[in-house]
């Protein structure tokens, strides 16, 4: 069967600036159809939409596949399904029939194939139930199902959770799709297939297509594992290549800042086999946001098996926080038993206009580490003819940053006190006020240093 799944996971999905996580690539083998006698169940649409060259070419392409198992199990074309290996025929319209049993005699196949004829709805939920339970029969060997159908669903019920109850029992489902007249949800054909989806789902819009889709399908089902496995993976430019953790399968390697090489001498070859390989990733651009992980992965194998990986993205977080203003420090009081008044001394404290609180923040673009910078907040309030009163000046000292990159800080609770009594925005109390804030950033650490700075 060569590579049955391909998966590529991040195992954070948010990180700040200079972060790290793992990242995770994991590959799924299984033997030859000669070595893991397999059961498979031809799933095939006989709707009305089918009627006509559709259906035909439908029938070379279900024979096909026949035709190249009876070849794969024993190595000759003689009529039988060899090596402990059975297919069984379902066929659907608005409702899903048996025509076989799980059987090997490939013109009893055949024959169930040619008497097939078009008519009526589609019902996929039906379909995948009486195939399941086909597959059902006690049997050590592995169970594949091949879904052909030409449209969407329009009788029974959803066929989502039918689908996902084969695939709880072990069943892998590959899905073939011809675009019929009616069209067909593609989405639906990959929520129904075993993932990957790449190499569990085909869609065709020409018929005449179906016999290869069917005759590439049996060969990658017969296929003999996988050997001599190569995978060679390069992060994007925002990430590097920490370390990565020698796999149980095979060895690995950093060939690179952001490039490593992954190789299998074999997998899957006796038996169903699972591969992982987890490297460390740090974020080492300028920038946060949505970053996908992955530049490229590449697979090779000497059966040609097509695998394609997910791609898994994070997200950044390059914000630093600054909160200048702390919460003025509190009076402690305590009072004694059942005490009804309490009188204590506050002590001394400052004098502060009662009114509105203005609160801003502001953030400052790319600061470089190791830079401290001053920042000055000028707030005005602008009265009815536009004329601009002076409310306030803040000038706060923002503390370096430590990250390997320029990076944005963000600066919060800068707060003014704006008596109403100073209200030159319009008339009564508690109406809007306008104001306006102006914002001046400079440096104030440079690189240069006198020699006899201490």
């Amino acid at each position: 069967m060569g590579v049955t799944n391909s998966n590529k996971t991040a195992s954070l999905t948010q990180i700040n600036c200079d972060g790290t996580f793992d990242v995770t690539l994991a590959l799924t083998a299984t033997p030859d159809i000669t070595t893991n006698p397999t059961d498979i169940v031809l799933v095939l649409d006989r709707s009305g939409s089918m009627e006509g060259s559709a259906l035909a070419n439908l029938k070379l392409g279900a024979k096909k596949f026949i035709q190249i198992i009876d070849q794969a199990t024993d190595g000759s074309g003689d009529g039988q399904i060899g090596s402990g290996s059975r297919i069984g025929i379902v066929s659907f319209a608005g409702t899903a029939s048996q025509d076989t049993a799980l059987i090997t005699s490939v013109a009893a196949l055949d024959a169930a194939v040619d008497n097939l004829s078009a008519g009526g709805l589609t019902n996929h939920a039906d379909a995948f139930s009486v195939a399941t339970s086909l597959l059902g029969t006690p049997s050590s060997n592995a169970k594949v199902m091949v879904m052909f159908t030409d449209g969407n669903t329009t009788a029974g019920g959803n066929p989502s959770p039918a689908a996902a109850a084969a695939r709880a029992q072990g069943i892998v489902i590959y899905v073939i799709g011809l675009i019929g007249s009616d069209g067909i949800d593609i989405s639906a054909l990959n929520n129904w297939a075993t993932d990957p989806d790449t190499s569990h789902v085909a869609v065709t819009p020409d018929e005449a297509d179906l016999e290869t889709l069917f005759e590439d399908l049996a060969a990658n089902i017969s296929k003999p594992g996988a050997t001599s496995i190569l995978i060679d993976e390069t992060v994007e430019q925002d990430f590097q290549i920490l370390s990565l953790s020698q796999p149980v399968k095979g060895s690995a390697m950093l060939t690179g800042e952001r490039t490593l090489t992954w190789s299998i001498p074999e997998l899957g070859v006796t038996s169903s086999e699972g591969a992982s390989l987890t490297f460390t990733v740090k974020h080492v651009g300028t920038t946060g946001g949505t970053k996908k992980i992955n530049q490229s992965v590449s697979y090779h194998d000497d059966q040609n098996n097509v695998v394609t990986f997910p791609e898994p993205s994070v997200d950044v977080d390059c914000t630093q926080i600054v909160v200048p203003e702390p919460c003025p420090q509190p009076v402690e009081l305590t009072a004694e038993g059942c005490r009804d008044t309490l009188v204590a001394d506050a002590g001394e404290i400052s004098l502060q206009s009662l009114g509105r609180i203005l609160e801003l923040s502001v953030t400052i673009r790319n600061v470089c580490p190791r830079k401290r910078v001053g920042l000055a907040v000028l707030l005005s309030e602008q009265d009815e003819s536009g004329i601009e009163h002076a409310r306030g000046t803040k000038i706060l000292t923002v503390p370096a940053h430590d990250s390997s990159g320029c990076r944005d800080v963000l600066v919060k609770g800068i707060r003014f006190v704006l008596p109403e009594d100073l209200n030159v925005s319009g008339c009564g109390f508690c109406k809007n006020r306008s104001f306006k804030a102006r914002f001046l950033a400079n440096l104030i650490d440079s690189d240069f240093v006198c020699p006899f700075s201490s």
